[in-house]
């Protein structure tokens, strides 16, 4: 039995990661589990070293030690950001030096491969960079403008219909409360002087019958249709009202989707298609580590074996 490790770096709260976690155990994979931006610089003890081969060292969690020449794969999912455990100028140093010095060593073990490696899922992240490649690979994407430009963005509006979605989904409160910015049909009349603020994207609207969610773990494309209200633009919106049947990749889609992913250096994505009345994928996005699990358990994708796999064995065969 090949008794190298899994490192899974994750948030202490991660659903998703704990199928693949278990599904490991059954397996009798030894899995090393941490949190970098909360378990380092405690509990988490690094020791590492240069040496012909590359870094050396040993990565302690409690009673759990890890070498690290023999780290089987990183599975990069959800980890917390390094931040600082206090105020002030030496904590934001101290936050910054963890995140070059322990998060690069994670990025830059010997023999380790990654699902997916981090750098390569930052570079993802970057909605202009994926339209970019989506529209390189042959993907279909929708007309889409980026500005800060009020005027520009009204006579976007005007020409089609038109929706807004962020950039980036990070936290945004409302009253106290945590909130989503969901994609969303703009009027021209509701495009004012606000939009010079910061960056915005808007984009043509699909007239689309249902959407498409894709899990590509490695080479497999597993696809699930998900079908909301009418009038409904993002389904994220309405989780208690979605329908939900697995369905085929076409073979048009399936090998831009797995050379979008070869393109950044990444195993895995979820992406995100709106299908039209005749059957045509449009490209919205790929998020290089998003949710699958309630999909496994609403269609009976085998994700988390996928995954498994190829944690275990590099392949997902």
């Amino acid at each position: 039995m090949d008794g190298r490790p899994v490192l899974v770096a994750t948030e202490y709260e991660d659903a998703t990661a704990d199928l693949v976690i278990t599904e490991l155990n059954r397996r009798r994979v030894p899995v090393l589990r941490l949190d970098p931006g909360r378990d380092f610089p405690s509990p988490a003890v690094l020791t590492a070293s240069t040496g012909t081969d590359g870094w050396g060292g040993r990565l302690t969690i409690g009673e759990r030690t890890a070498d690290l020449g023999q780290v089987r794969v990183l599975y990069h999912r959800r980890p917390s950001n390094f931040a600082p455990l206090v105020d002030g100028q030496a904590a934001r140093f101290a936050a910054q030096e963890n995140r070059r010095g322990f998060g690069g060593l994670l990025g830059a073990l010997p023999g380790c491969r990654y699902l997916s490696h981090p750098q390569a899922i930052a570079r993802a992240e970057y909605k202009p960079a994926q339209l970019a490649a989506a529209t390189h690979a042959g993907l279909p994407v929708p007309a889409t403008l980026i500005t800060n430009d009020p005027k520009e963005a009204k006579s976007f509006a005007t020409a089609q219909p038109t929706i807004y979605k962020p950039l980036h989904a990070g936290a945004y409160d409302v009253d106290g409360e945590p909130a989503g910015i969901w994609a969303a049909p703009v009027e021209p009349g509701q495009i004012d002087a606000a939009v010079g603020h910061c960056a915005h994207l808007f984009q043509a609207q699909v007239d689309k019958t249902c959407d498409v969610r894709a899990v590509v773990v490695g080479e497999e494309v597993m696809c699930a249709r998900i079908t909301a209200p009418v009038g409904v633009v993002d389904w994220r919106a309405e989780y208690r009202s979605l329908s939900y049947e697995a369905t085929e990749c076409p073979d048009e889609i399936r090998g831009p989707v797995l050379q979008f992913l070869a393109s950044f250096g990444l195993a895995f994505g979820a992406f995100d298609f709106a299908v039209t009345s005749d059957g045509a994928w449009w490209f919205l996005e790929c998020n290089p580590n998003g949710q699958w699990a309630w999909l496994e358990d609403a269609v009976g994708l085998p994700i988390t074996a996928a995954i498994a796999d190829l944690l275990e064995n590099g392949d997902n065969k």
